[in-house]
């Protein structure tokens, strides 16, 4: 696993949720989508770190209990942002778009 980490983001900095700010799309999607799940605005959420992962197996780092999981490793990333005083993970691999884990296992 990669640690590559990307400075943190104050809130506000590119996260209009017409996607016209400075963020990467998939950074974008993750904040629009936390700010929809919190009911805030997407200018209450701040980036606070991105890291490039090699995640373990299709689970993306998300495994869930008794699912089962392609046996490859994947390139992706961990979105970690944070609203309200909680911190949130996203990840993301594959082709699959950035997604909220709850319960991360990696």
């Amino acid at each position: 696993m990669s640690d590559a980490t990307s400075g943190p983001r104050s809130p506000g900095q590119g996260s209009s949720p017409s996607g016209s700010g400075t963020l990467p799309p998939e950074q974008q999607e993750a904040v629009d989508d936390l700010a929809e799940r919190q009911g805030i605005a997407a200018d209450d959420v701040e980036v606070v770190r991105v890291q490039d992962v090699t995640w373990r197996d299709g689970s993306l780092g998300c495994a869930e209990p008794g699912r089962m999981y392609t046996q490859a490793l994947v390139e992706g990333r961990r979105i970690v942002l944070a609203a309200g005083g909680a911190e949130f993970e996203y990840h993301s691999g594959g082709s699959r778009a950035p997604f909220l884990c709850e319960n991360p296992t990696q």
